[in-house]
């Protein structure tokens, strides 16, 4: 069974730090130290990241009493909710209702204020966002008149 080392090389060159850094060249070694993968790799970090930040906010939405606190407060818009006002509507207890809060917040899909001495919880609109476009950025093959929201419509 062969078995594979695999490091980073960056090259020695001097680079502004307003310029990107170098890239770097990935080595692969079975038994030759020398061979290199001769295409450059590309690596989509980018899309990693949406990827694992879609995936934290579906599943904080995936429990019934979390959906049910998110949906209110999309109605409610940035207007938001305190804890108690939240309790009343959707008939969750206080401790467990903190819970769910925090989970939620915690998946930037909701924000908390402080006013006075209550705390307002509102939506975080680019949480949201985000997760909506992470979900539609491939939509329909380029044809947008199949992806008309309800909204289109009205």
């Amino acid at each position: 069974m062969l078995s594979y080392l695999i490091w980073y090389e960056v090259p020695e060159l001097e680079f502004n730090r307003k310029e990107l850094a170098p890239p770097l060249r990935l080595k692969v070694s079975t038994l030759s130290p020398t061979s290199y993968l001769t295409k450059p790799q590309h690596f989509d970090t980018h899309r990693n990241v949406n990827i694992k930040n879609a995936v934290i906010r579906l599943s904080a939405l995936s429990q019934e009493s979390r959906l049910s606190i998110f949906r209110l407060l999309v109605r409610c818009g940035d207007q938001g909710l305190s804890a108690g006002e939240i309790a009343e509507h959707t008939g969750i207890q206080a401790n467990t209702l903190s819970f769910h809060l925090r989970e939620l917040a915690s998946a930037e899909l909701i924000q908390s204020e402080r006013k006075g001495r209550s705390i307002i919880y509102s939506l975080a609109i680019d949480g949201m966002r985000d997760l909506i476009h992470f979900l539609t950025e491939d939509c329909c093959q380029g044809r947008p008149e199949l992806c008309k929201t309800s909204s289109d419509y009205c």
